[in-house]
């Protein structure tokens, strides 16, 4: 496959927020990608505790004002950048006051308000699709991290495939062991049949609390890629992608990894 556009949905990026396994990943990932002649877009949602003055956060007004319907409400999307340099690449931030907070807090809000996960991970994946076709930029390769983006695959699987921003892209979902914060509202899979997402592509999660192991093999079971970024996953979640017959990148160690992953994007 003739790569030249990566897009990465990022949970968390430093440096803006504190460094973890996601955040450094978030931002060390996409800059070697791009280092090595890529094409780079990447976005992670706006939480509250993202300081933006220090940060250079701006709003971009001509991306900004859509409406997004979640379980027949509206909540308006707005669209903020910063640039991180000295790379100058430009970090997108998906946000929406009744997702995340307006002011400075210390706890993120998926762990201070776990009730509002599911629909906070849906207008992000939607927020951020509606973004990128705004931008008229068609991705290659599409690379969602963390729970946060799990139902990515499922959205672009069938409510943008037929979308020529992302027609052709190839979606890679990376494992971690990351902590998830509480299960999902049982209500979710009745949530994206509204969104127009078909009964028998959410069966295994309508009317039951979404755990994190629910969740990641429902991301398995619509991407294109699977790659195991931390050592240690659940047995029964890697014999999940085996038997699913995906390509599949093991664990890489940390001084060939971003190597590992741009042969494999193209590999896809």
């Amino acid at each position: 496959m003739d790569v030249n556009k990566v897009l990465f949905l990022s949970q968390e990026i430093a440096p803006y927020l504190p460094d973890s396994k996601l955040s450094k990943i978030g931002h060390d990932l996409p800059l070697g990608i791009q280092e090595r002649g890529f094409e780079v877009r990447t976005f992670m949602p706006k939480y509250g505790s993202i300081n933006e003055r220090r940060n250079q956060l701006h709003e971009v007004i001509r991306l900004s004002g859509m409406n997004l319907i979640i379980d027949d409400t509206d909540h308006p999307l707005i669209i903020k950048v910063a640039t991180m340099l000295p790379a100058r690449m430009q970090v997108y931030f998906i946000y929406n006051d009744d997702y995340f907070q307006r002011n400075i807090v210390k706890e993120l809000e998926t762990v201070s308000s776990p009730e509002d996960n599911d629909e906070r991970s849906i207008f992000f994946i939607r927020g951020t699709m509606e973004t990128v076709k705004k931008l008229r930029w068609e991705p290659d390769v599409i690379h969602c991290h963390g729970w946060v983006t799990a139902l990515a695959p499922l959205y672009l699987k069938h409510i943008y495939r037929e979308d020529p921003a992302f027609m052709h892209s190839k979606i890679v979902y990376s494992l971690y062991d990351d902590e998830f914060p509480a299960p999902l509202d049982a209500r979710l899979g009745e949530k994206m049949k509204m969104d127009g997402i078909a009964a028998k592509d959410v069966k295994t999660i309508v009317g039951k609390p979404v755990d994190s192991k629910m969740l990641t093999k429902l991301a398995i079971s619509h991407c294109d890629g699977v790659i195991q970024y931390s050592k240690d996953i659940d047995p029964e979640i890697i014999e999940f992608v085996q038997k699913k017959g995906i390509p599949f990148l093991p664990y890489q160690e940390e001084d060939n990894y971003i190597d590992a992953y741009a042969e494999f994007y193209k590999s896809l």
